[in-house]
């Protein structure tokens, strides 16, 4: 009985939500319990211009809550803005009130959704020309590549992460007469996209509110529908009054520290073991280079040992080449002046001519001719005779060989014409 009463509130609820609330919903279902804290989250990288972004929040279902994850959306129509939903208080239970596509961002319950969405209005861009302009500021995921951006510092009064408006703990705005009035405009419902991020996150077991204790681990994703890959970020924390969260998030932190621990020590390990192998190259390196440079020393010696003696043989035979050389000019010289002594010592042949025919008139005289041909054995002393050589004396004068006779080098050469010199009163 109790199930199928809960089942009946269920299929109201689901009622209630495909029904686009302009304010309060006042809704008599007995959900007494407040949805939980936000989930804190980065926001991921848009992937594309012209998207904007749809903040997270709490749905409920069957099993009770779950989190809806923040993703990037393409509006249904450039120029319309989203005004998120939020669960409000009233008629003694909380109820979700619808969000909305619109050209005005609405009343929504003064949420801090964060990322623009501070509690009143949006400040993450605006629409000018059909396109749309990002305020760097409050969203992060947008890339460096995008055209139209700005920066302007947005100050937010409320910091909780209340996720309702009313109740015990609830925010207490109320809408503007601004909001009232984008309240009743005219508005357009979620997108497919939309709705099929809020499906398919009431069908992940992982995002009941049950499970992950306010810590989802799909926080947010880049693209509707898209709940793995690197579009997909996780919850920073989880709420403070959630003990079991926090004591599953020591106990996973310190599991993480001692993994991180383990995995520092097999880092570090390697890296000595690196460091001792670089070691070990390095000064293998340094050996194989001193014995290369001993190889080129040794090399570089012998080749300077074998030019020198190379050099050396060369500078001998050239020394034995020029010793011979000299040795063979003076042998030469030795040989031309001993031809040029043996020359001088000899008389000349037109000399003797005019001095033998008186040695033949006087052949009956033969005892005084033989005897001075006997003195050949004061030949020893050319010295003399090589430096100054004595003319054969001339036929004409007879007086002239006297003084070649007193000179002791040409005795050989004058003891002939000395017969004439004897005979010649005979001759007259």
């Amino acid at each position: 009985m109790i199930r199928t009463l809960r089942s009946i509130q269920f299929l109201l609820l689901l009622l209630v939500l495909a029904i686009p609330a302009t304010s309060f919903a006042q809704v008599s279902l007995s959900i007494t319990i407040a949805p939980p804290e936000l989930v804190v989250y980065t926001q991921p990288v848009c992937p594309q211009e012209g998207y904007l972004w749809t903040p997270g929040y709490w749905g409920y279902a069957e099993e009770g809550y779950f989190w809806v994850p923040g993703t990037w959306v393409e509006p249904p129509t450039v120029g319309l803005l989203w005004t998120p939903g939020y669960w409000g208080w009233g008629g003694g239970a909380y109820a979700w009130n619808q969000g909305y596509w619109g050209g005005e961002v609405g009343f929504y319950g003064g949420v801090n959704y964060g990322f623009g969405y501070g509690g009143v209005g949006y400040e993450g861009g605006y629409w000018r020309n059909n396109q749309f302009s990002y305020n760097t500021y409050v969203n992060v995921g947008v890339g460096g590549s995008f055209r139209n951006t700005y920066n302007k510092t947005v100050v937010v009064n409320n910091t909780t992460y209340v996720s309702y408006n009313g109740g015990t703990g609830g925010t207490t705005a109320r809408p503007t007469a601004a909001e009232e009035t984008a309240a009743h405009a005219q508005h357009t419902p979620p997108t497919a996209a939309q709705t099929t991020q809020r499906t398919s996150a009431s069908q992940n077991h992982e995002l009941l509110a049950s499970v992950n204790h306010g810590k989802p681990p799909i926080a947010a994703t880049s693209k509707p529908g898209e709940f793995s890959g690197s579009g997909v970020v996780a919850a920073k924390g989880a709420p403070a009054e959630n003990k079991a969260a926090e004591n599953k998030t020591a106990e996973t932190k310190a599991t993480e520290n001692k993994a991180a621990e383990s995995k520092t020590t097999e880092d570090k390990a390697a890296e000595n073991k690196a460091a001792e192998t670089k070691a070990t190259e390095s000064k293998a390196a340094e050996s194989k280079a001193t014995e290369d440079k001993a190889a080129e020393t040794k090399a570089t010696e012998n080749k300077a040992a074998e030019s020198k003696a190379t050099e050396d043989k060369a500078a001998e035979t050239k020394a034995t080449e020029n010793k011979a050389a000299e040795t063979k000019a003076t042998e030469n010289k030795a040989t031309e002046d001993k031809t040029a002594t043996k020359r001088t010592t000899q008389p000349a042949p037109s000399a003797a001519k005019p001095e033998s025919k008186p040695a033949r008139t006087e052949s009956a005289p033969k005892a005084p001719a033989e005897k001075p041909a006997s003195k050949p054995a004061a030949a020893p002393k050319p010295e003399k005779t090589e430096s100054k050589p004595v003319p054969a004396p001339k036929p004409a004068p007879a007086p002239k060989p006297e003084k070649a006779a007193a000179k002791p080098a040409p005795a050989q050469k004058s003891e002939k014409p000395a017969e004439p010199k004897s005979k010649t009163p005979e001759l007259r």
